[in-house]
């Protein structure tokens, strides 16, 4: 028998066992890929709003400096601000007529470029161009075109005798509401559309032609088929809208600066206002905006039955 035989019995060379490298890889699991982006969320938004809450119960000057505790001062101080209810009131009314106008708008466009039309391609590149330039710059455009010495918009209704003279569109909240929900639709249709077209091509022809075949009209196949098929594609529209929306500050700013006095001020701009005169109180609102959208979103998702399989 060769030495190099085992004995009868004996087992043969047990395997490698794996280093403590390996194994300590094996028992990290994804972490090390997702671990950059969960740093990167605790560094972005998680201690911005700690600092944030933290800042709310703070006394502090306008100079920066901590003058000590303020309690719930800041809070009580911010609900008897006399412009706090309208404030609120306002942005409440601007996100839902906004989200509304740009969903309804989206459709039909989203609708139109799922045809075959001359000149598709074209029409779908000028779309992207609100969404490739920058909102303020947008906004602004918008001011200068609504300005009431040299804006195109007065002089253009005066030449044509539509009005006596030039009009202040932006200096009365009466016509600057109107205005920036329409500055704020125009800069959110790309987005939407586009999410809502990428959900209509997922759509397969072959549910149309049975829809066609049992005489189904057209009403009643975008009606039955269509949008509760785009039902995924609408729940992110709504949802990243209403977060977008909401928050707002560029249109409102550029446009208006929350003025005259916080008449168009959503509460994201009336806590840059407030900002000027008292950090602590800015920081409150702040608090109150961040858990109006917590509530705004977990509220929609239980109402629209996110996690329910159709």
């Amino acid at each position: 028998m060769s030495s190099h035989t085992p004995p009868k019995g004996a087992k043969g060379p047990c395997p490698p066992r794996p280093d403590a490298k390996a194994r300590r890889r094996r028992g990290a699991g994804p972490l090390p890929w997702i671990g950059p982006a969960v740093a990167l969320i605790l560094l972005v938004v998680l201690w911005p709003v700690v600092e944030m809450v933290r800042t709310s119960f703070l006394r502090i000057s306008t100079s920066g400096f901590v003058r000590g505790s303020a309690g719930l001062d800041k809070y009580r101080k911010l609900f008897d601000e006399p412009g706090f209810l309208p404030v609120l009131l306002w942005t409440a009314l601007w996100t839902v007529a906004v989200v509304a106008a740009t969903i309804v708008l989206s459709l039909a466009l989203a609708q139109l470029f799922n045809q075959n039309f001359p000149g598709r391609r074209l029409t779908r590149w000028a779309l992207i161009a609100p969404w490739a330039a920058s909102v303020l710059m947008t906004a602004i455009g918008f001011k200068w075109m609504l300005n009431q010495t040299a804006g195109v918009l007065n002089t253009a209704l005066t030449d044509l005798g539509i009005v006596d003279g030039p009009q202040d569109w932006l200096g009365d909240p009466a016509s600057a509401k109107p205005w920036m929900a329409l500055v704020a639709v125009f800069v959110s249709l790309p987005f939407t559309t586009y999410t809502i077209l990428a959900g209509l091509q997922t759509v397969p022809g072959e549910v149309y032609e049975a829809a066609k075949v049992d005489g189904t009209s057209t009403w009643q196949t975008y009606r039955l088929i269509t949008l509760p098929m785009l039902r995924p594609a609408l729940l992110v529209a709504l949802v990243i809208n209403l977060i977008n929306v909401f928050n707002s500050f560029p249109v409102i700013w550029g446009m208006t600066q929350g003025g005259p006095d916080s008449d168009t001020a959503t509460t994201t701009v009336f806590a840059f206002q407030l900002m000027n005169t008292d950090i602590g109180e800015s920081a409150a609102m702040s608090v109150v905006n961040f858990g109006l959208i917590v509530v705004m979103v977990l509220a929609f998702l239980k109402v629209s039955r996110w996690n329910e399989e159709n």
